[in-house]
């Protein structure tokens, strides 16, 4: 097996995967961004923060070569760390999605996107198959009083407890503004926190903003029509504001049959059809789908609505809200960026041995 198929079994061994395809774009994707000593290298990593000398020893290599490359692939975006000035820094392997993929927001050109075009479908069926990378959460104005709502399912409130904050622009809309496509809507959209915003500021890919800035962002995003969309653990590391028109999550999501089911979200709309207008105006904001108009008033079709509430906020007549699913119907959102991934690795583990037991129980008929 040769570097780039080694590397893509271990991308794939990671808990977002990196699925194989019959026509190889994966391995095209992987040959265009990586050195073949970077490569190789990286299939040393984990999905935990390491020093180079643990790296270096796993690898056979001198720690000096290994700290000097590691520093190098993560300015390029092929990894991530962790560098502070009281502590030797820490590597760790970056999931291609969200992560490498992202990180190349600066590096986009017609060829690599005409590659994840074609690639992008099967990282949509990785990513809805398993534990959801992003949840939905609702915006702030369709929030209404006496509404059960957990502190970390309230974005302002989350936000608030941040100490760094920086926005990046949206690497969907990026991509098809390249390709002469997509919408007007806010570029500089992505927002990223914490260690997370240490690296982006490090590596030239986003601008430091504050705590005001950060909530007129995510004002402008609820005017808008986009869906905010944190990392899915109670302790957020980013913040996506998403189109149906952009993002590849959303158009690849709509696709699916059942939306609601695919996406992490404790909320679902609710319809009081005789308070209904018919502006139609919540139509125009469900970016699923899940609303039309019946006998001259909005109807819902539940499976469709993923809980994001913009069809709520600007309902002029009061005929939508938001209600919580049953418990039985809720994700569990992990606590921490660290929980996240282990339980996504755990979903993925119980699907491959699903797939297998079904595969062997197909062969011996």
């Amino acid at each position: 097996m040769d570097v780039y198929q080694r590397l893509r079994a271990h991308l794939d061994s990671l808990p977002g995967g990196y699925p194989a395809t019959e026509s190889g774009v994966e391995i095209r994707i992987l040959k265009r961004l990586f050195k073949p000593d970077e490569a190789e290298l990286a299939t040393h990593l984990t999905s935990r923060p390491e020093p180079a000398s643990v790296i270096a020893q796993r690898a056979g290599k001198e720690q000096k070569d290994v700290a000097e490359k590691l520093t190098e692939m993560s300015r390029k975006g092929l990894i991530f760390s962790i560098e502070a000035p009281d502590r030797p820094a820490a590597y760790m392997a970056s999931q291609f999605v969200v992560g490498i993929w992202e990180y190349h927001v600066n590096q986009l050109d017609k060829d690599f996107l005409k590659d994840m075009d074609e690639y992008f479908p099967a990282l949509a069926k990785e990513a809805f198959d398993k534990l959801p990378q992003l949840r939905t959460v609702p915006v702030g104005r369709s929030i209404q009083a006496g509404m059960e709502i957990l502190s970390y399912e309230n974005l302002e409130e989350l936000v608030r407890k941040q100490k760094k904050f920086l926005v990046a622009p949206c690497i969907c809309r990026k991509e098809h503004q390249i390709k002469g496509g997509g919408c007007d809507k806010l570029m500089d959209a992505c927002l990223v926190f914490g260690w997370g915003a240490d690296y982006y500021e490090r590596n030239g890919l986003g601008r430091r903003i504050t705590l005001d800035e950060t909530l007129e962002i995510l004002k402008k995003a609820e005017e808008d029509g986009l869906v905010l969309q944190p990392s899915n653990s109670q302790e957020i590391v980013n913040i996506c504001c998403c189109c149906g028109d952009c993002c590849q999550v959303l158009i690849n999501l709509k696709r699916h049959p059942s939306p609601a089911s695919m996406v992490s979200s404790s909320f679902v709309a609710a319809t009081d059809r005789e308070s209904c207008i018919g502006c139609e105006t919540c139509i125009e904001r469900c970016q699923m789908g899940a609303l039309s108009m019946v006998d001259g008033a909005v109807s819902l079709e539940e499976k469709r609505c993923i809980g994001c509430g913009l069809c709520v906020s600007t309902c002029p007549s009061g005929a939508l809200s938001l209600k919580r699913k049953p418990q039985q119907e809720q994700m569990q959102v992990p606590k921490n960026p660290m929980e996240a991934l282990a339980m996504r690795a755990k979903a993925r583990e119980a699907a491959k041995a699903g797939l297998k037991d079904k595969l062997e129980r197909h062969s011996a008929m």
